[in-house]
């Protein structure tokens, strides 16, 4: 699975800078609008310590870590809705990722000048947060006049259509997300056609100063505040110390961290982030040709877990020999799991742990 992340936020809020230093991509960083059009896109890979456990023991050729990919989405200002800034252009990258990072600034600092004249988080996500809801109306009303029409002469998913699109409209002039609006399946699936905006699944990041980064800051506190009203989440991240630890080697990073009295980089506490916002899991293949780490969706079953290789591992799909992780950590290898009889066959369906270790059977 390909998991796109966008990075939003006004300009200025350090969106380039952190994209920069968790992908190493080279993105511009400069201190004035703009300086990013194009989105950017940076693939990282999924810090994972059983891919590693599991390569020592099975020693393959070949190892291929779960990937998760970054898209630096220019800043937004107000009227971007209408064009403002080029908003238009950048609106529609975020379109296209299955969650959005929003970076707030939450730090003081002269030398870096704000597109709004000063650091207040609230104003910052509204801005951001209006422009998104606005574009959502501007393409709910369009899709609304168009079934309503059709709806006139009797066409029944077009009438189902209608009733969708109006709960949308009435929560978006509302001021609330579409990702709020409580929809049946049938329902969900037809607003996912119009790829809504302030349908994606949001964490804030707040952009601290390096002497912050244990403490956070009132800034932070009030994002948090809003954050757990409307049941998302945030992490706390310093541009400035993730941008040091990408010029360093990965020893050097260990030491860093620990001088700096950290457990992880914040690359990896976004990545565990997102994977719990989208609610995502792995799996992991393993022979002497290859390990790899496969990312699924939590409550996938096995079929659909095979589907994440090839579609005709998910349509022949016969049954998965699977180890879990745990057995595989007490026992050590996959040779000791199935002499302990704790090599399972599981059928379709099976609902996948993370960390299980499978090998699809399956008919061509």
């Amino acid at each position: 699975m390909g998991i796109q992340c966008g990075i939003v936020g006004l300009p200025n809020v350090g969106k380039s800078t952190i994209f920069n230093a968790i992908t190493n991509a080279g993105a511009q960083a400069a201190n004035y609008p703009f300086c990013t059009v194009d989105p950017n896109v940076g693939t990282v890979t999924v810090p994972d310590p059983r891919i590693d456990r599991l390569s020592e023991v099975v020693k393959p050729r070949n190892i291929v870590r779960a990937v998760m990919q970054f898209v630096d989405i220019a800043g937004l200002v107000r009227g971007a809705s209408k064009g403002e800034g080029l908003g238009n252009q950048f609106l529609s990258h975020i379109r296209e990722v299955d969650a959005v990072m929003h970076v707030v600034r939450c730090f003081e600092d002269s030398d870096v000048t704000h597109v709004e004249g000063s650091v207040d988080p609230l104003r910052d996500i509204g801005i951001i947060d209006t422009e998104l809801a606005l574009k959502d109306m501007d393409s709910v009303e369009k899709r609304l006049a168009k079934d309503e029409r059709a709806a006139k002469s009797q066409d029944k998913k077009a009438k189902a259509a209608v009733e969708v699109w109006q709960k949308l409209l009435v929560a978006l002039n509302e001021g609330k997300a579409a990702r709020t609006v409580e929809l049946s399946e049938d329902e969900a699936a037809i607003a996912r056609e119009l790829q809504l905006l302030t349908s994606k699944p949001i964490l804030y990041c707040c952009n601290v100063l390096e002497s912050e980064i244990h403490t956070g800051n009132q800034h932070v506190e009030t994002v948090r505040a809003h954050a757990a009203s409307e049941g998302a989440s945030i992490v706390m991240i310093s541009g400035k110390i993730e941008a040091e630890l990408s010029q360093l080697e990965p020893e050097e990073k260990s030491v860093f961290l620990e001088e700096l009295g950290l457990k992880e980089s914040g690359l990896d506490t976004v990545i565990r982030a997102a994977y719990a916002l989208l609610g995502l899991q792995t799996y992991f293949t393993a022979g002497i040709q290859e390990v790899r780490a496969w990312t699924f969706r939590k409550g996938w079953k096995g079929p659909a877990c095979a589907g994440v290789i090839h579609s005709d591992f998910e349509r022949g799909f016969i049954r998965a020999e699977t180890i879990g992780w745990k057995d595989f950590e007490t026992y050590g290898s996959q040779g000791a799991c199935k002499e302990k009889g704790l090599m399972r066959s599981e059928g379709k369906e099976y609902v996948v742990a993370d960390g299980d270790i499978l090998n699809f059977l399956f008919n061509v």
